[in-house]
């Protein structure tokens, strides 16, 4: 079932390039299709996960692929790889409804986003380390075309500075896995073989430099400060629901990976880094929410608050890989940088859909020519206050839920940076609410008097996404219950509970 949850959007793309004839219509109800069909698959799953199972991996699928290096085609899931993969399904699914400039090719770019679904479902089901660095690496591949050759602006500039800087990431993080592959006995990539083995252990000086290589190419991919710099023009440049795919799932694959190897590959090698690794997140979360407040571009604006806000997901799996504190807070910290994973890829996609429609509108994210759109678009200002309120943590709502726990957590481990940390928070509540001023409130400027509202389309697509943001935020049981056995599973199988 996970296998072709992975493979049905790459057969939707093969069918997409291969059937010239099929016109607008038919290419999106195909893509929707193909879109949907892991959502339906992955739920299956859910329905079978065992919440209180004592393995950390279920449901999973081993075949031998290339037996002499250790590499097989391993798949199975987590309740965090499972609580990721729903996300990237629904997203995807978002991406591919969400109406968009396609300037005449459709199959083109439906067939790029199935592609990147592919890869972006694979790297959150496998459990093989060489085959997650090969989905990695594809993942970069389709959000560089779709950026290049669908964005606007300086679209090709921004990409290719988005492939060379993670690209590069990606390959120094390779040095990384291949020290981690060479400290296994028998040689093999299968992830609960190197859980089990813990490679790095006692590796000294050796063991540090490769855990530095994988932290530097996770790093990039999240992004933290100071390697972050590609990610501003790449929002800026992409169509709306590329940067929401960009925002809730390909930065998520960094802070996944943080989790999936350092935390659970290589505790010993990781608890020397936690620090270290907590005080660059806590830099993030300010440093990304003071520069937010500084921008006058809307969408330069929320790609800084994704810095800031996969911050606080970092500083959760900092504090999890600390060698002090309670296990109990630790658990609570990085089950909260979990649940800020999905919260916001819900919220900050519901926000760069937001802006997609607003450059659809007026091909203009500029914050200063905007003002009075609550009268003449009340939905466009309903879903973007949601969305808004949402983001700067507000109770009630899912990021309040997420960054609660990570808090929490940080205060028993590393109390001064928790309250640095905070500083955060009330810097993106004063970005959000004037942000919200100057789109709607005030004058309406008379270019602007006739600007249309939420179509069905894009509404339905936003009260989907945010619902959940509500629902999480009012009942977040049933997202805690499937993510905190698997970060109590992770702390206790590497000596922490």
């Amino acid at each position: 079932m996970l296998t072709l949850a992975i493979f049905t959007p790459l057969l939707g793309a093969i069918t997409l390039v291969a059937v010239p004839r099929l016109d607008e219509r038919a290419s999106r109800l195909l893509t929707a299709v193909a879109a949907a069909t892991p959502l339906a698959l992955l739920s299956g799953a859910w329905l079978r996960f065992d919440s209180g199972g004592d393995a950390l991996f279920q449901q999973v699928t081993d075949v031998e692929w290339i037996p002499t290096l250790g590499v097989g085609w391993r798949v199975g899931i987590d309740g965090i790889a499972l609580a990721l993969a729903l996300l990237t399904a629904l997203l995807f699914i978002a991406a591919a409804l969400y109406p968009v400039d396609l300037r005449g090719r459709h199959r083109q770019y439906r067939a790029w986003l199935l592609f990147l679904q592919f890869a972006s479902l694979g790297l959150f089901l496998t459990i093989d380390l060489l085959v997650f660095y090969v989905f990695f690496d594809l993942s970069l591949v389709g959000m560089y075309f779709l950026i290049g050759r669908w964005g606007h602006g300086d679209a090709q500039k921004s990409a290719l500075k988005f492939f060379l800087y993670t690209l590069a990431g990606s390959l120094v993080m390779l040095l990384g896995f291949l020290a981690l592959y060479l400290g296994t006995d028998p040689l093999t990539f299968d992830m609960r073989e190197l859980i089990a083995q813990q490679p790095l252990a006692g590796g000294g000086a050796r063991a540090g430099l490769a855990m530095a290589a994988v932290l530097f190419g996770l790093a990039v991919k999240t992004p933290l400060v100071p390697v972050h710099t590609w990610l501003p023009p790449a929002h800026v440049d992409a169509p709306g629901p590329v940067s929401a795919i960009l925002a809730g799932v390909l930065l998520k694959m960094g802070t996944f990976g943080m989790i999936r190897i350092p935390l659970a590959m290589a505790r010993e090698t990781f608890a020397a880094f936690a620090l270290p690794l907590a005080i660059v997140a806590v830099v993030s979360i300010v440093y990304g929410a003071l520069v937010a407040l500084g921008q006058i571009d809307l969408k330069r604006r929320i790609a800084y608050t994704s810095v800031n806000h996969m911050g606080y997901a970092v500083l959760g799996v900092a504090v999890a890989g600390a060698a002090t504190g309670q296990s109990a807070a630790r658990s609570l910290a990085i089950t909260g940088a979990v649940v800020e994973m999905v919260a916001h890829g819900l919220i900050t996609g519901a926000l760069f859909l937001l802006a997609g429609s607003m450059w659809q509108r007026t091909a203009d994210y500029r914050l200063d020519h905007y003002g009075g759109l609550a009268g003449p678009a009340p939905r466009f200002a309903g879903a973007t206050t949601v969305a808004a309120f949402a983001s700067l943590g507000l109770p009630g709502l899912a990021g309040f839920v997420a960054e609660f726990q990570i808090f929490v957590g940080t205060f028993a481990v590393f109390p001064v940076l928790a309250a640095i940390g905070l500083l955060g928070v009330l810097i993106t509540a004063a970005l959000f609410l004037q942000l919200l001023q100057q789109l709607f409130f005030g004058d309406t400027p008379d270019r602007l008097t006739g600007f249309a509202d939420l179509g069905a389309r894009e509404a339905a697509v936003l009260v989907g996404l945010l619902a959940l943001v509500v629902l999480i935020g009012v009942w977040p049981t049933w997202l805690l219950d499937l993510v905190t056995p698997t970060s109590g599973l992770l702390l206790e199988i590497n000596g922490a509970g």
